[in-house]
């Protein structure tokens, strides 16, 4: 296991992470599962494509239209709720394959980390294990 330390510049924003997460792998793991693991309610995780960075303006722009920042919140009073919600609509882990040491994701395809109440310091733990083909 390892853990992956990321500093996000702004309130919201979506970190390219696929470099650090392939760096990490041993590069004896010829055919495995890495498990990425985001420890923070108000940050999440995925994959999508990593060929035109508007994508991750996009991807932003639609949760802020989902869950707009300014938006009333009944329960919760803490001012973050809708980083709470779009957190919970990306999700907190990924399974992604590994082949050959290296991820093994699509041609088009990165993964993201998306800090929706930063910027703040944050973590991810990451591990890996082997499987038989």
């Amino acid at each position: 296991m390892a853990e992956l330390t990321l500093k996000s510049s702004c309130r919201c924003e979506v970190i390219d992470i696929t470099q650090q997460i392939d760096a990490l792998l041993p590069p004896s793991l010829a055919v495995g599962i890495c498990h990425v693991f985001c420890p923070h309610t108000t940050a999440g995780l995925t994959t999508n494509e990593n060929a035109d960075p508007a994508v991750k303006q996009d991807l932003l722009a639609t949760l802020e239209r989902l869950v707009p920042y300014q938006a009333e919140f009944l329960q919760h009073a803490g001012g973050n709720s809708d980083a709470h919600v779009k957190a919970a609509i990306i999700g907190s882990s990924l399974a992604l394959p590994v082949r050959n040491g290296h991820l093994d994701l699509g041609r088009w395809q990165g993964v993201y980390f998306c800090d929706f109440d930063g910027p703040r310091t944050r973590w991810l733990r990451v591990f890996w294990q082997s499987a038989q083909e």
